[in-house]
């Protein structure tokens, strides 16, 4: 396994068109789905921005695919910082009166994903930003409890305390909504 990462980080480093497109394929939706669940306005937009980053610096990434996975999200939360910043610094914009809807894709597929992001958001509600954070992270991005720490800025025990206050929020809101095991 640790060949075949080696090989496809070399493809990647190579500008070969299929490294890349495995990398988009594997690590594009879960940064999304990230993005997401942590209330980008456009986390699309926001995963190519990640995955552009990464193109720009992957000659200097040197590592298991464990540490790649870690480095994606990292600029993805970084990426994520930086467009609320901006948000913030933005001219509120009237709203306009009609809905634009999007061209093309499957409409139940769309359908079907945007009531599960809403059903998620719903159920990430009572917990606090760093509780969201670690969730998302750990659950979303399938990342260890020390990546969680490094991306996040804090020690693993303050993670783990986190998450354990987080399940536990969920568990009573879950039990609160009459939702068993």
């Amino acid at each position: 396994m640790a060949s075949e990462f080696a090989e496809l980080l070399q493809g990647a480093k190579d500008g070969q068109p299929w490294a890349w497109e495995r990398i988009y394929r594997t690590y594009a939706p879960p940064v999304t789905g990230y993005l997401a669940l942590r209330g980008a306005d456009e986390p699309e937009d926001l995963t190519s921005e990640t995955l552009y980053h990464v193109a720009r610096a992957i000659g200097k990434f040197e590592g298991p695919e464990e540490s790649f996975r870690s480095w994606i999200f990292v600029i993805a939360h970084r990426r994520l910082i930086d467009a609320r910043r901006a948000k913030q610094r933005r001219v509120e914009q009237a709203e306009l009166d009609y809905e634009l809807t999007a061209s093309g894709g499957d409409v139940e597929t769309e359908a079907l994903d945007n009531m599960a992001l809403a059903d998620m958001q719903d159920l990430l509600e009572p917990l606090t930003e760093e509780q969201r954070s670690v969730i998302t992270l750990r659950m979303i991005g399938d990342l260890s409890l020390e990546r969680t720490a490094e991306i996040m800025g804090k020690r693993v025990g303050s993670v783990k305390a986190l998450q354990r206050r987080a399940l536990a929020t969920l568990k009573r809101h879950l039990e609160a909504e009459g939702v068993s095991r």
